[in-house]
């Protein structure tokens, strides 16, 4: 089953069950903003989050040539922008839309399923894309691979508070559900983009929760001998600035 999305490309990642906070000011995602709050209430506002793999979310200021195209800002040098992006990625469900006096709008999303990207439109005023759902698949042991990331993650928050000269409030409660657990971990930890995607994806649970144990203790391994990495919410992406 295939299912056509608008495309949202950023320069992070979305993950399932996450939220995350967008400002959309570039003219042709406005344009897909509006085309999304034209349809009916009872109708899902839903698109597309693909992390770039080549290029940046925001075009090169031209004003000279007026609103940016759909390609403008992605490395498209081989005419194909489906090599510019990432091929797996989280369909965004509208929670919030704000329209500002300006025209922008204030935007939180929420991540809902996996997609994998087979095409690419850029014929409209934004990239559209032809995509199918990736399933999720638990794997073998993962419950008992949930029960080390946690207490992976404990140690890494706790260094990474030290390494902000910060303290930690209490103790925040993880969810018991391998998968959304998995999803949590790899959005709040501070791994580069390309980690972030290879988490997202993952086939199975247990294979991401296998490669967020080995990054978690290489990277608290690290912070304990170079304090000086940002931290990140627990419940957010970061934000993008389009």
């Amino acid at each position: 089953m295939t299912e056509r999305l608008p495309l949202f490309p950023l320069n992070t990642v979305l993950y399932p069950g996450l939220v995350m906070p967008l400002n959309v000011f570039e003219e042709r995602y406005r344009r897909l903003v509006a085309d999304l709050l034209e349809q009916p209430e009872d109708e899902p506002r839903r698109f597309g989050v693909v992390a770039i793999k080549d290029g940046r979310e925001t075009a090169p200021v031209r004003p000279e040539d007026g609103p940016a195209g759909p390609l403008d800002g992605l490395g498209t040098a081989t005419g194909n922008p489906l090599e510019a992006l990432f091929h797996i990625g989280c369909v965004a469900d509208v929670t919030t839309a704000e329209k500002q006096a300006d025209g922008r709008y204030e935007l939180l999303v929420t991540g809902t399923t996996r997609f994998e990207l087979r095409s690419v439109d850029a014929s409209g005023p934004y990239l559209t894309g032809e995509t199918t759902p990736v399933e999720e698949r638990p794997g073998a042991g993962s419950g008992a691979l949930a029960a080390e990331v946690e207490r992976a993650f404990r140690v890494y928050q706790t260094r990474l508070a030290g390494a902000r000269e910060a303290t930690t409030v209490g103790r925040q409660e993880l969810p018991d559900d391998p998968q959304v657990l998995s999803y949590l971990v790899a959005a709040a930890s501070v791994f580069e983009t390309p980690v972030k995607q290879r988490l997202l994806a993952c086939p199975e649970t247990a294979q991401r929760l296998r490669l967020e144990l080995d990054l978690l203790r290489r990277e608290s391994a690290v912070l304990s001998w170079l304090p000086s990495l940002p931290a990140v919410d627990l419940t957010r992406q970061s934000f993008s600035p389009n």
